[in-house]
């Protein structure tokens, strides 16, 4: 059994719609909580010594042999090192690695007709944030995103399978920036049936695991 999180009162929300990139040492650790339920969280991490060096899902999926991130499973980076690990897992577990991050042209294909935030402009907001720019995206890790799949390869997009206060947490293996987005999108129900974002709790963690409680 995982023993429980210590948070350290470091919290913070990240608000519905909204991006941010939190600086994690080696050895730290991010408890990310589902406040309402139903919300998807697109996560990223960088190298904060080459930010070139970028979680990659191909190569996650390659290393885990699995489409999904799951409890001990590392993601790593598109040099093949570990960035960050899944440490605890309070959620009913589905965390995607196949859809990519929503952006402008996907909101025009759903017909949006004027400026729909999106978590690919999050991430790049974040990073303009330290002073970082990269000329592409990288594919997300898609948290409490649920698709499920047939055997014949087809994808469905369905409401998440996580409840109010569902919390996970991810720990560095190396200094990374671990950029977050609150999922804006409310024309699917990939963010749940009512199709309205949510705001996320994040937990900083100093020390991963506490004595004694055990998950």
């Amino acid at each position: 059994m995982m023993a429980q999180p210590c948070f350290t009162g470091q919290d913070m929300i990240l608000a519905a719609t909204e991006g941010i990139a939190v600086a994690l040492g080696k050895g730290q650790a991010l408890a990310i909580e589902n406040i309402r339920g139903n919300q998807v969280v697109d996560a990223w991490a960088i190298s904060q010594r080459d930010p070139f060096e970028y979680a990659s899902m191909e190569h996650t999926r390659s290393v885990n042999s699995n489409l999904f991130l799951q409890l001990g499973m590392t993601v790593v980076s598109n040099y093949r090192a570990a960035m960050f690990t899944l440490v605890h897992d309070a959620s009913p577990g589905r965390h995607d690695t196949l859809l990519c991050p929503c952006n402008a042209e996907i909101y025009r294909e759903l017909g949006c007709t004027q400026y729909h935030r999106s978590c690919t402009d999050n991430f790049h907001a974040a990073l303009n944030h330290l002073g970082i720019t990269l000329p592409f995206t990288p594919a997300s890790l898609n948290l409490f995103m649920n698709v499920p799949f047939q055997p014949d390869g087809a994808l469905d997009r369905a409401p998440p399978l996580a409840k109010a206060g569902d919390t996970l947490v991810l720990k560095a293996e190396q200094d990374i920036w671990l950029v977050l987005s609150a999922c804006p999108q409310d024309i699917t129900p990939i963010n749940g049936a009512s199709r309205r974002p949510a705001d996320i709790g994040l937990h900083l963690i100093e020390n991963m695991p506490c004595e004694g409680g055990a998950a």
